[in-house]
């Protein structure tokens, strides 16, 4: 199974498909996509949806987890990252994928056990959980595989649950 976790940003997007078994899982594609601050906010959607339909279309990912934005100082920043998780919200439901937000807090309190954990601990554990030589970087690109680590665990968790009923 594959699961396609992003951290959203207009300007940084990160990503990360993790191909999982449900005991472990594997980066297979981890990064960051980029736009143009100085381009047109439409032309940067756009270019953002294309990338996106290219990574969903490279990997069939059964599954996409978002991080959900709760609450940024900037009004300009939270416009923008929640324009630029729509528009990958509504791409990947659109081809009928499962969509999942997760609040920083819980991606935070699955991958490191503790929801107050700061971007240091939560790269670090990246690292460890995905047996990767160093931390990820830039930090979307570890929080977008932290993100997809979350949906793994509690999913998981879930589907153990029911299927023990």
């Amino acid at each position: 199974m594959f699961v396609l976790g992003v951290d959203p940003g207009l300007s940084r997007c990160g990503y990360c498909v993790l191909r999982t078994d449900g005991r472990r899982s594997v980066p297979v594609a981890l990064g960051v996509l980029r736009t143009a601050p100085s381009d047109p906010t439409p032309n940067r959607l756009a270019e953002l949806v294309g990338d996106i339909r290219q990574l969903l279309s490279e990997f069939s990912p059964q599954s996409l987890a978002i991080e959900r934005v709760l609450f940024q100082v900037n009004v300009r920043t939270a416009m923008s990252v929640g324009q630029a998780a729509g528009v990958v919200m509504a791409e990947a439901a659109g081809r009928g994928m499962d969509v999942v937000e997760y609040s920083p807090n819980e991606v935070k309190g699955a991958v490191a056990g503790y929801g107050g954990a700061d971007k240091e601990q939560v790269q670090k554990m990246v690292q460890l959980l995905l047996d990767l030589p160093e931390p990820p970087r830039p930090a979307d690109a570890a929080d977008a595989a932290a993100v997809a680590l979350a949906h793994v665990a509690i999913a998981g968790a879930y589907t153990s649950r029911v299927a023990a009923r």
